[in-house]
């Protein structure tokens, strides 16, 4: 059974500054093979949560949407949610990642 996704304030916040930043720089169909390939990643991770490296750090995992982007969760196995803290653009300094 795929696990259920919930987003929190941060995960919509981080999406939608990427949305916003593509808007700017981008056309139309760099933003919808972005929002694509995002829902296709939840997806995979909907019915193999485990699939991307766990960290220690709060039992977070970090899995890739583009070179650029990641995506940071939280598994909760007793509800079967994944609950989606972040997107972090990769080009940032890691050090000021909150998780």
């Amino acid at each position: 059974m795929a696990y259920k996704i919930r987003w929190t304030k941060e995960a919509n916040e981080t999406f939608d500054k990427i949305i916003e930043y593509l808007e700017n720089r981008w056309t139309n169909r760099e933003i919808v093979n972005f929002v694509n390939q995002t829902n296709q990643v939840l997806i995979e991770i909907s019915e193999n949560p485990e699939m991307f490296k766990s960290s220690s750090k709060m039992k977070i995992r970090m899995g890739i949407i583009t070179k650029q982007t990641s995506i940071i969760y939280q598994i909760d196995d007793r509800n079967k949610i994944i609950v989606l803290l972040s997107f972090w653009d990769n080009r940032q300094d890691p050090s000021k990642r909150n998780y």
